[in-house]
């Protein structure tokens, strides 16, 4: 049967912070995480739709312990709001989810002028990290999850001296090193800081039917956005099968940091620890990323 829901343990006094709660991957995390006693904060940039899902969650677990906050990821000032409120609230964090994102989208800019996709899913969710670490490192053993993607693979060159793109822009490509970068950074994060009790994780969720597929064509409407949204709605798993992944390495207790969680059977199945290939496990390249994102943000990690 492989790893499930029903075997995340009690949750009971822990804090979780998932970005991107509101819908998909991070509904299914956030409502699996209070129905297991977790005081769950979602982060969301529509509230109207965080709501929402703080109202499904509570049908189906009435006791949960649920916060709603505003954050938008592409915006380096709603994330350090963000992580202020969460940090006054919650001294302690013991797990963050970088859940959230967005897909091959057309060209544009975060409101920091940043490429959208990179802002958004990198450094959105660095600098979400980095401001939150005071709480993770007073919980003892915190967890960091970054969703990663299959699309990793399609990163193209994944050129670090220009990661917004600029002049070579293409959607899927921009898309793919996003998810690599994310990978990339969890690994990182866990070389960095796991003599101080932290390990990250990175989680890739297969072929889930999620939302974002959907928000891709509004966004673009080109293609291969319609084609990966029609096989997604055909082939694709559940949101909540999508999200065990990150679950399982956010919640095992024999979970090792800088692994990848990913379904069994690539692209669904109950979630195992996969490798990730010489291509992408370089140390060099790693900290080459993390010194890029200190940079872009403004924001380095401090004592590690």
């Amino acid at each position: 049967m492989g790893w499930k829901a029903s075997d995340i343990p009690d949750l009971s006094g822990k804090v979780a912070v998932v970005t991107g709660g509101n819908g998909g991957l991070g509904l299914e995390t956030s409502r699996q995480l209070a129905a297991h006693g977790a005081h769950v904060v979602i982060g969301a940039r529509n509230l109207d739709k965080a709501e929402a899902a703080r109202t499904a969650i509570l049908a189906t677990a009435p006791n949960a312990a649920l916060e709603v906050l505003q954050l938008d990821l592409g915006s380096l000032k709603s994330v350090a709001a963000f992580a202020s409120a969460v940090k006054a609230a919650h001294p302690k964090v013991d797990m963050l989810f970088n859940n959230a994102g967005v897909m091959a989208v057309k060209e544009g800019t975060t409101a920091d002028g940043f490429e959208t996709q990179f802002g958004t899913n990198v450094l959105g969710h660095y600098a979400l990290t980095v401001l939150l670490l005071p709480a993770l490192l007073a919980s003892g053993a915190p967890r960091v999850v970054n969703t990663t993607s299959t699309a990793r693979f399609q990163a193209g060159k994944y050129d670090l001296s220009n990661p917004h793109m600029h002049g070579c822009y293409d959607p899927w490509q921009a898309y793919g090193m996003s998810k690599r970068a994310d990978l990339q950074l969890a690994f990182q994060l866990n070389r960095r800081l796991k003599d101080k009790g932290l390990t990250a994780y990175a989680a890739d969720p297969g072929l889930s039917k999620t939302d974002l597929q959907q928000a891709s064509v509004r966004a673009n409407g080109g293609f291969m956005q319609r084609f990966w949204n029609l096989v997604t709605a055909i082939v694709g798993q559940s949101a909540a099968m999508g999200a065990l992944p990150q679950l399982r390495a956010a919640t095992d207790p024999a979970a090792v940091g800088g692994t990848l969680y990913a379904p069994h059977w690539i692209t669904f199945g109950a979630p195992v620890v996969r490798g990730v290939g010489r291509n992408i496990d370089k140390p060099e390249q790693m900290a080459q990323l993390l010194a890029l994102c200190s940079s872009e943000t403004g924001l380095a990690i401090q004592g590690s």
